[in-house]
């Protein structure tokens, strides 16, 4: 299995609950949270073998009404 990405999202003000609604409606999602602080939601997932990181999320998350802004953690097997 692949290693987790993380990615926090920023939405527009009053666009947080129709963000997630809409992840969820897709299905991307291995977990979703919503967030205090500079991050409104933080979304873990898996990306599908061969697939490219950058792509796949533009592509599949980016596209969504309300999200201003991204951060994405990629995470490595440490042991």
């Amino acid at each position: 299995m692949s290693s987790p990405v993380f990615v926090q999202l920023r939405c527009r003000p009053g666009t947080t609950y129709k963000v997630a609604e809409e992840i969820a409606l897709r299905e991307l999602h291995s977990e979703l949270y919503s967030t205090s602080g500079e991050w409104d939601l933080l979304l873990k997932l898996y990306i599908p073998e061969g697939q490219d990181i950058g792509h796949f999320i533009n592509e599949k998350v980016l596209d969504i009404d309300g999200i201003e802004r991204s951060l994405t953690t990629l995470t490595f097997k440490a042991f």
